[in-house]
């Protein structure tokens, strides 16, 4: 009998769950008043969804986590990097009004700083 090897996949942490939600809720602002979506998002910004989400889960820094603004790892790709940072300069000053419990929380997660992270030693 041959026992199947299946990678256990870790559910995020709550930090990166409130991170994803605040930044579901700021491509939705953006994309509904630049592209006309109402709930549904466009194409592009569904994609920056995804990606962002996908990006957050592989975060190093998880508990510990800054907001990506100030984070020391830039782990986006040069132009979803530059799509996010657009689309958090508009939507940013918008949770306030939309989401003011996350807009406060998410000021207060940009104050952190993320601790240093241990380069892993390879011993022979």
């Amino acid at each position: 009998m041959q026992e199947k090897h299946e990678k256990k996949i870790e559910p995020d942490h709550p930090r990166i769950k409130r991170e994803k939600k605040t930044m579901d809720a700021m491509v939705h602002i953006y994309c509904k008043n630049h592209h006309s979506t109402s709930k549904e998002l466009c194409t592009d910004c569904r994609e920056l969804l995804e990606y962002a989400k996908y990006r957050l889960s592989k975060c190093p820094f998880q508990e510990s986590k800054t907001t990506c603004g100030k984070c020391p790892i830039h782990c986006y790709e040069p132009e979803k990097r530059a799509h996010a940072k657009k689309v958090m300069k508009y939507a940013g000053p918008r949770m306030i009004l939309n989401h003011p419990r996350m807009a406060f929380q998410h000021l207060l997660d940009g104050r952190k700083k993320p601790k240093k992270l241990q380069k892993k030693r390879i011993t022979d």
